[in-house]
């Protein structure tokens, strides 16, 4: 589904929690570029790596959550860097801690957690890239 860019202006303004599964702490990973820059712009990012969160690492500054139902605050978005195929999981935690907003990145296009998500009212975008999509409705590069 294509997203209108009155959509996507509402679900990216500020104040935004950015719930980020798959994040990684190695600084040439996309995760990690995006999130530094969604977070220098006033997002808050929380990680969601159970890799890193087991060993009670930070990501970024931030504490690192082994899933989305750990974190102890509301969350805007879950914005997905993972495989088409493990998204419907994530998906389904984004409901039960009810996030405003599955966002999949670039490449990442699963049909069945997008239905999921509408169906229990959130926003749902696919194959989209958040750091691409501010750059573009601010109306410059991030």
């Amino acid at each position: 589904m294509n997203m209108d860019p009155t959509t996507l202006r509402r679900l990216l303004r500020l104040p935004c929690t950015l719930a980020v599964v798959g994040l990684s702490a190695d600084w040439s990973r996309p995760s990690f570029e995006v999130s530094q820059t969604m977070q220098a712009h006033g997002y808050r990012i929380v990680p969601v790596n159970p890799r890193y969160a087991e060993k009670g690492e930070k990501i970024l500054g931030e504490t690192c959550y082994a899933s989305l139902r750990d974190i102890p605050f509301a969350v805007d978005i879950v914005n997905v860097f993972r495989r088409t195929e493990d998204v419907l999981p994530v998906a389904r935690e984004a409901v039960q801690i009810g996030a405003k907003c599955l966002w999949q990145q670039i490449g990442v296009e699963n049909r069945e957690a997008d239905q999921l998500a509408r169906a229990a009212g959130l926003d749902s975008v696919m194959n989209r890239c958040i750091k691409i999509e501010y750059a573009r409705l601010a109306g410059g590069h991030p």
